[in-house]
């Protein structure tokens, strides 16, 4: 895909970058921003500095990755035992 250049506006500012994700993907990522910086009203109500509350919520939504990694990661391993425990039973059968 070729890369396009994204720009959109957050605490009254412009923001560009170039990306080839699709118009969808980089969209539902700013939305993402959007809500964990501005908020559900969609407006900028703090008197911290844009540049620190973009490194906040870059932080939130990397604390955020980090908890959901996690419970997949536990997810997997408790199917990984549901199905070693399948297989034994199986096992038994023969």
């Amino acid at each position: 895909m070729e890369e396009r250049l994204v720009r959109f506006a957050l605490f009254g500012q412009e923001f560009t970058f170039y990306s080839d994700a699709p118009a969808e993907e980089v969209d539902e990522v700013v939305s993402i921003l959007r809500r964990e910086l501005e908020g559900s009203e969609g407006r900028y109500t703090s008197t911290v500095p844009s540049s620190k509350l973009l490194v906040l919520g870059c932080l939130r939504i990397a604390a955020r990755l980090v908890k959901v990694n996690r419970e997949f990661e536990e997810y997997r391993n408790r199917q990984d035992r549901s199905i070693d425990d399948l297989i034994d039973k199986m096992s038994e059968i023969d």
